[in-house]
């Protein structure tokens, strides 16, 4: 199994900039019309928190933790078709896109190589949350 620890590293480099997470927001809510429709009503104060957990949730899972299953199960429920919050499996292309863009331009040792181990870790969080909706 492959292991994607260089990724909670850089995670931690990331969040070390205090404006990541918002830069990630910027980049996501401008990726498509149906993002920024999504958040309309959305406290962001709530989930800015929510995505700091799941980024890290993502990476354990990405690991194969067994630990994070349950928690990444309840947050693919919670985007499923018939979730509280669905999300159409196109748009996650959106989600990655957006964090591997926010991880480029915060992470100071962020690198064609690194960006590309984030987007096979994410591809694996976008095949579980997939085969849930």
């Amino acid at each position: 199994m492959e292991r994607f620890d260089d990724l909670q590293q850089s995670y931690g480099r990331c969040l070390r900039q205090k404006d990541f997470i918002e830069r990630f927001y910027q980049i996501f809510l401008d990726s498509h019309p149906e993002v920024a429709a999504m958040f309309a009503k959305t406290d962001f104060n709530t989930q800015r928190f929510a995505l700091r957990r799941g980024i890290s949730v993502a990476i354990e899972h990405a690991n194969g933790s067994r630990l994070a299953e349950r928690t990444m199960n309840e947050m693919a429920d919670a985007h499923a078709r018939k979730g509280r919050v669905p999300v159409r499996p196109s748009l996650y292309v959106h989600w990655v896109d957006s964090l591997i863009k926010a991880v480029g331009e915060t992470d100071p040792q962020a690198n064609p190589a690194l960006l590309q181990r984030w987007r096979l870790g994410m591809d694996k969080v976008v095949a579980h949350f997939t085969a849930h909706y």
